[in-house]
C-alpha cells in the first residue's frame, strides 16, 4: 500500500509531460473556470461520448445494407434508412434529391492465377477495379510486364506492350506521416494507369493495391477510361499477391497469367441524396451542411468509408436536438451518393444550390474513417485563409484531442461548393489505421471504435455551432 502515492505521483507527472507536449489542457474535466464557449463545446463531446447514437446507426447501415455501389439494390435500401434515421430523429425537414449514378456491376468473382512453366497454377488474390470491363469468357493469358510508373509506358512503346498484361507495382510510402498523402502519390496507378496502358494495345492491368499493409486483402477502388480510350480488364492484386507475382517474374520474365473477370457496365440508375436539416430561427435561408457519401465499394461493408462520415454528420443533428439548442442558420445534413465512382450526388447538390435562393456559408464533410479526430483542414477561396479564422477557436478542440487547424482542400463532396466561393473543411481523423482495410472486405464494424466515432461527431458539431453563433 505504500507504493500508492508513488504511483499516484508518476501518473500525475505522465499526465503533464504528455500535455506539455501537445499544448492541450490535461484534462477537459479540469475544475478550472471555462470560458462559455468551451462550456457548450464541453457539452457537445459530452452528449456524444455518453449518450451517442452514431455507432448504433452505423450498426444498422452496415448489416442491412452493405456493398452500397452506385446502382445497387443495396444503396437504395441505404438511401430508405437515411430518410428514416433523420425522421426518426426530429429533423424539420427531410427529402430526397433525385441523382441518375453510374451502374457498375462486378459479376461472378474475378480470378488471377500465375501459369509457371513447371507445376500447378498459382491463384492470386484479386479484385477488379471499378470501371473495368470483363475478359472474354474463358478469360486471356498473356506474358506480365512489371513497371513502376505510367511513364514507363512510353519508354518501351507499343511493339513491346502490345498484348501483354502490364503489373504496376510501385508501393505507397511508409516514410510519408500522412498516409492519405502516400495514398495520392502512388494513385495514379489504379486510377489512370489502365486507361495509359490501353493506349498501348495492353490487354490487361494488375496494379499493386494502394495500401500500406502486408497482407492478402485486395483493395479496389476506381480507374477511369476518358471516352477516346479503349476500355481493358484491370485488377488490384493484394501486396502478398503483388510481391509473389514480382518475385516470380524475376525467376522467370516471360511468366504468362491468367485474368478472368466478368464486370459489365449497365445504363445510368436513378438514385437519390437524402437531406435532413433544422430550420435557422433568424436565417432560415442561410445554409451550414455537414455530410458525408453514403455509397461504398461492392465488395465492402462500408464502416468507415464512409459510413462513419454518414453518421457522424446524422449526429450533428442529434446532438442539436438533444441540447436543445435552435440554431440562427439551417444546419443541413447531405448524405450524397455516388462519390465512389462518378461524383454525381455532389454535381446535382451543388448545381441546385446555384439556383436555390440559399446562401451557403459552410461546408464541412467527413470521409476519412472514424478513427480519432486530430485536426480539420479549412480550405476558402474568398480572401483571409479559412483556417487562419477558425484559428481561435483551436484551445476549444484541444482537450479532446484535435490539435490541428490546418489549410487544405475540403472532401470531395463538398469540394464543388468550396469551388463556388462557399468555405469548406473536412475532419482529419488519424490516418495510420485507415488505408489498411479501405475499399475492401474488411472494412466492418469491427474496425470502428465507438469513442473514436463519436469525438469525430462532437468535432463536426462543436464547430458548427461555432460557425452558426459566431460565423467564419
Amino acid at each position: 500500500m505504500r507504493t500508492l502515492p508513488v504511483l499516484v505521483f508518476l501518473f500525475s507527472s505522465f499526465v503533464a509531460a504528455a500535455s506539455a507536449q501537445t499544448g492541450a489542457p490535461a484534462s477537459p474535466a479540469s475544475d478550472a473556470p471555462v470560458s462559455p464557449d468551451a462550456a457548450a463545446v464541453n457539452r457537445f463531446f459530452a452528449e456524444a461520448l455518453s449518450h451517442g447514437a452514431a455507432y448504433d446507426n452505423l450498426r444498422t447501415l452496415v448489416s442491412e445494407c452493405p456493398g452500397r455501389l452506385s446502382g445497387s439494390k443495396s444503396l437504395e435500401r441505404a438511401v430508405l434508412w437515411g430518410q428514416r434515421t433523420l425522421t426518426a430523429l426530429g429533423a424539420d425537414r427531410v427529402y430526397l434529391q433525385d441523382v441518375m449514378v453510374p451502374h457498375w456491376e462486378r459479376g461472378a468473382r474475378e480470378s488471377v492465377r500465375l501459369l509457371p512453366a513447371q507445376g500447378n497454377a498459382v491463384p492470386l488474390s484479386a479484385a477488379a477495379l471499378g470501371g473495368s470491363v470483363a475478359t472474354p469468357p474463358g478469360g486471356l493469358v498473356a506474358e506480365v510486364i512489371e513497371l513502376h510508373s505510367l511513364d514507363e509506358l512510353a519508354a518501351l512503346g507499343r511493339d513491346k506492350l502490345a498484348g501483354k498484361i502490364v503489373f504496376f507495382n510501385r508501393p505507397m510510402d511508409p516514410a510519408l506521416y500522412s498516409t492519405g498523402l502516400a495514398y495520392g502519390k502512388a494513385g495514379d496507378q489504379r486510377n489512370r494507369g489502365p486507361a495509359a496502358a490501353a493506349k498501348y494495345g495492353v490487354a490487361a492491368v494488375l496494379t499493386r493495391s494502394l495500401t500500406l499493409a502486408h497482407n492478402d486483402i485486395p483493395h479496389t477502388g476506381t480507374t477511369v477510361f476518358p471516352p477516346d480510350t479503349p476500355k481493358i480488364p484491370a485488377a488490384a492484386l493484394s501486396t502478398v499477391a503483388a510481391d509473389r507475382l514480382s518475385a516470380a517474374l524475376a525467376t522467370d520474365p516471360h511468366l504468362r497469367v491468367e485474368v478472368k473477370i466478368h464486370a459489365q457496365w449497365l445504363p445510368d440508375a436513378p438514385s437519390h441524396n437524402v437531406i435532413g436539416e433544422i430550420r435557422g430561427s433568424e436565417f432560415p435561408n442561410e445554409v451550414i451542411l455537414v455530410g458525408g457519401h453514403l455509397d461504398s465499394w461492392d465488395i465492402a461493408p462500408g464502416a468507415h468509408d464512409d459510413g462513419a462520415g454518414i453518421v457522424q454528420s446524422i449526429e450533428v443533428l442529434r446532438l442539436f436536438r438533444a441540447l436543445g439548442l435552435e440554431p440562427r442558420h439551417t444546419i443541413r445534413c447531405v448524405l450524397f451518393v455516388n462519390e465512389e465512382n462518378g461524383s454525381a450526388g455532389s454535381a446535382v447538390y451543388a448545381s441546385s444550390a446555384k439556383t436555390s435562393g440559399e446562401r451557403h456559408i459552410f461546408a464541412i464533410e467527413s470521409d476519412s474513417g472514424g478513427f480519432a479526430p486530430v485536426g480539420i483542414q479549412f480550405g476558402s477561396t474568398q480572401g483571409v485563409e479559412a483556417h487562419e479564422r477558425a484559428a481561435r477557436w483551436l484551445p476549444l478542440f484541444q482537450p479532446w484531442g484535435v490539435w490541428r487547424f490546418v489549410r487544405g482542400g475540403a472532401g470531395a463532396d463538398v469540394s464543388p461548393l468550396l469551388l463556388q466561393g462557399v468555405p469548406a473543411a473536412e475532419l482529419t481523423p488519424d490516418s495510420q489505421r485507415y488505408f489498411d482495410i479501405h475499399h475492401t472486405a474488411a472494412d466492418g464494424l469491427d474496425q470502428v471504435n465507438p469513442r473514436e466515432l463519436q469525438l469525430g461527431a462532437g468535432t463536426l458539431a462543436s464547430l458548427v455551432w461555432l460557425v452558426d453563433t459566431q460565423g467564419l
